[in-house]
């Protein structure tokens, strides 16, 4: 079993590994620090670190302003607030000129658990992935996203990444070749009855799934789509074109997210069956997050129950 570690934990870490060999990078937060864990770079780094106080559209205005003076900001929040509240600062002033700033948003996804429906971002994915040239990217343990951090660093232009709130298991230490490329998807494990390609917390339980399915003589490949934009569209055909039919997972609405992304590309390009997993438009609820993900089937069996209707559909 590979270390426990939170993926917003992994984020701070990896902030204050890279710092040095990255002058420009500078920390924005509002007023969270303790918990999207920028508080290591502000204590290491604090003429590096703004907090700009509980006012996040400001705070990406601000952050876009540093981003013209060739420094690089990565920009704090709860998803809900960084990737909601500040959607018209992301569009409007770092996105429609193409700034090299990185929004991130922590806490995402339905695993924030006792935060409660308003904080539970369903919709981030989308609200991000809609706003031309914006990269959306969700790593699903800490040792992608320690890469993802790096990645971000040298790559130029708008991006948003989401962390998590919960400890969640490191899967892709564990994978033999596994290389982290922003806007490629990496195939964890093959298989050829079914391709179920995850995100985020969801790459785990699908890894899960493929187990149970293994056992019941369903050979599933697992795909880790860490970019949801762009797309790795090359990957994706390959897996339907192989494989006959895709199961997406993600910790997210099904509406606009990487299901949304997939079904999209494969119904131009390869018509397959395509079943998604993920919210079912709703909204979320208070309590603890285990069982808070088992209540809306964001798990393994829950994964298995789609791949059963997608085969059934691919017959």
């Amino acid at each position: 079993m590979g270390e426990v570690i939170a993926t917003r934990a992994a984020y701070g870490k990896a902030l204050v590994k890279f710092a040095d060999q990255n002058p420009d990078l500078v920390v924005l937060d509002a007023d969270l620090a303790s918990a999207t864990m920028t508080n290591g770079f502000a204590k290491a780094y604090p003429e590096r670190f703004f907090d700009m106080g509980i006012a996040e559209s400001d705070m990406v205005g601000f952050a876009a302003g540093l981003a013209t003076c060739g420094k690089i900001p990565f920009v704090n929040s709860f998803a809900m607030f960084s990737a909601g509240r500040a959607w018209e600062q992301v569009r409007n002033s770092v996105a429609y000129p193409g700034l090299n700033v990185k929004v991130v948003g922590s806490h995402g996804g339905l695993s924030v658990g006792e935060d409660g429906a308003t904080h539970q971002c369903i919709e981030d994915f989308s609200n991000m992935r809609v706003i031309p040239g914006m990269m959306v990217l969700c790593p699903c343990d800490g040792n992608e996203m320690e890469a993802a951090v790096a990645a971000l660093l040298a790559h130029k232009g708008p991006a948003y990444m989401r962390l998590g709130r919960l400890a969640v298991e490191t899967v892709t230490d564990s994978i033999p070749g596994y290389h982290f490329e922003l806007g490629k998807g990496v195939e964890l494990q093959d298989g050829k009855d079914v391709s179920i390609i995850a995100t985020g917390m969801m790459v785990q339980e699908a890894l899960k799934a493929a187990q149970i399915l293994k056992e019941q003589g369903t050979s599933a490949r697992v795909i880790d789509m860490h970019t949801i934009k762009p797309l790795d569209e090359a990957l994706v055909l390959k897996a339907a074109k192989e494989t006959g039919c895709i199961v997406t997972s993600e910790e997210h609405n099904v509406l606009g997210g990487l299901g949304a992304a997939v079904a999209e590309y494969l119904s131009e390009n390869c018509p397959v069956p395509v079943v998604r997993h993920g919210v079912m438009d709703e909204f979320g609820r208070s309590g603890k997050a285990p069982l808070v993900m088992k209540a809306y089937h964001l798990t393994a069996e829950g994964i298995v129950e789609k791949v059963k209707k997608a085969l059934a559909m691919k017959k």
